[in-house]
């Protein structure tokens, strides 16, 4: 589909001074657009992260992880002034809300209760991945305004219910918000370096407050006298054994919960295969008659390749962020998750100059290991006037509640110093 739109800009007084006409044009495949368009894109948004790469939504889709068998039919929305990309972002056209991490079941069931199909709707954002940062990729703030534009309309030409842009950055928050979406908030948990880095674990844990720091190393000292031992491995130095050893793995917790696992292995060839640099595996062993065993296994992302400390008092170099990501485990060790998911890699975090890790949704337990709570931001669009209206009512009284949440759990840092909560 493709469609036009002209921008007119006021001159001084208000006359009107030039007009730009923008191309949109929704695609139904990655293969419809170069990974060269969209990579050089992302790169110039402020938290651009793995999970928006080109390489990543491929992978998704190629897989069959990310298709409209499972639930997610991708669009991908762009603007265009003649040949240059100028805008564009991932739309899924749904019919479920699995793998989304912003829970509007309610809303869901009040149109089902009224008669009225909630599904299918559109969501822009990262499959299975609730890692805040850049949804609407742009040039420049005109052609970001242009994109929500185009989103909406679209959505309203196709018939769909509602369109949520999930965990997006403050740049995108900003331009939804303009354009008339509704604001909703939730509550993640951050683990934040030193502005001039801890020296090591020992360092970290002398900021956090005795009772938590005293948990933190009878903790980690459980799994040790399991007779537990971590490697870690980057990049391409994780071996085809090892993804085959962390698939069984993370396969058999979903299972486990009664759950098949949302992404394939097909989909870690492929992360293996086309971005390996963004992957650091830690694998758990113990030892067996002088022989080494996997049990359990951490996957984390990374924003950057890097393979020597960054120093984060430089502000010209990007800041490193870290993101946990996946786990599972064959055995049951007491404070095995806690070590593998956490300590590990922030351990790994503080030797690596990374300025932030990220421990994904919910989880007031990650607070006792000192990631701190931050707010997230999505925006939402419904079509029908009626429950517009009754969620923009619902959505004041919940955002009330996350301002109190928030200043409640300021009071429960596990740090020294409690003016840690983020913004």
């Amino acid at each position: 589909m493709e469609t036009k739109k002209t921008v007119v800009a006021a001159g001084q007084n208000g006359v009107e001074d030039s007009a730009t006409d923008y191309v949109i044009r929704v695609l139904d495949s990655p293969l419809q657009l170069s990974a060269e368009a969209w990579n050089s894109l992302l790169t110039q948004q402020p938290d651009a992260s793995p999970f928006m790469r080109y390489e990543y939504l491929a992978a998704l889709h190629h897989s069959g992880s990310a298709t409209s068998a499972t639930g997610w039919k991708l669009r991908l929305v762009t603007v265009w002034l003649g040949d240059v990309l100028q805008a564009a972002c991932a739309l899924y056209i749904k019919d479920h809300s699995y793998g989304e991490y912003v829970f509007d079941w309610a809303w869901a069931n009040a149109y089902q209760q009224h008669g009225v199909p909630y599904y299918p709707k559109a969501v822009v954002a990262a499959p299975f991945t609730p890692v805040p940062g850049a949804r609407l990729l742009a040039r420049d703030a005109e052609s970001r305004t242009v994109l929500v534009q185009a989103l909406v309309a679209w959505c309203e030409q196709e018939e769909l219910s509602s369109l949520h842009v999930l965990f997006a950055n403050p740049v995108d928050v900003a331009a939804c918000a303009d354009a008339g979406l509704m604001l909703r908030h939730t509550v993640q948990f951050h683990w934040t370096n030193k502005v001039d880095g801890y020296c090591d674990f020992d360092d970290f844990l002398a900021s956090m407050a005795q009772d938590k720091r005293k948990k933190i190393r009878q903790e980690r000292r459980k799994v040790a006298d399991a007779g537990i031992t971590f490697r870690s491995a980057q990049g391409r130095a994780i071996t085809p054994q090892d993804w085959d050893f962390f698939y069984r793995c993370y396969e058999r917790t979903y299972l486990e919960h009664g759950n098949a696992p949302y992404l394939s292995r097909d989909f870690f060839q492929r992360m293996a295969d086309t971005m390996p640099e963004h992957w650091l595996l830690f694998v758990a062993e113990r030892e067996v008659q002088g022989v080494k065993i996997p049990i359990a296994t951490s996957l984390i992302a990374i924003s950057e390749d890097t393979t020597c400390a960054i120093d984060l008092k430089d502000t010209s170099i990007q800041p490193l962020v870290a993101y946990g990501r996946y786990w599972g485990a064959l055995e049951r060790v007491d404070c095995l998750h806690f070590e593998a998911c956490y300590y590990q890699p922030l351990q790994w975090c503080i030797a690596h100059g990374v300025a932030r890790f990220e421990g994904g949704a919910q989880g007031e337990h990650k607070m006792a290991r000192a990631l701190l709570p931050v707010k997230t931001t999505s925006a939402h669009w419904l079509a029908h006037p009626a429950f517009a209206d009754a969620v923009e009512r619902f959505l004041e009284r919940e955002g009330a509640g996350i301002a109190g949440y928030m200043d409640d759990l300021a009071q429960r840092s596990p740090l020294k110093i409690t003016s840690h909560v983020q913004t």
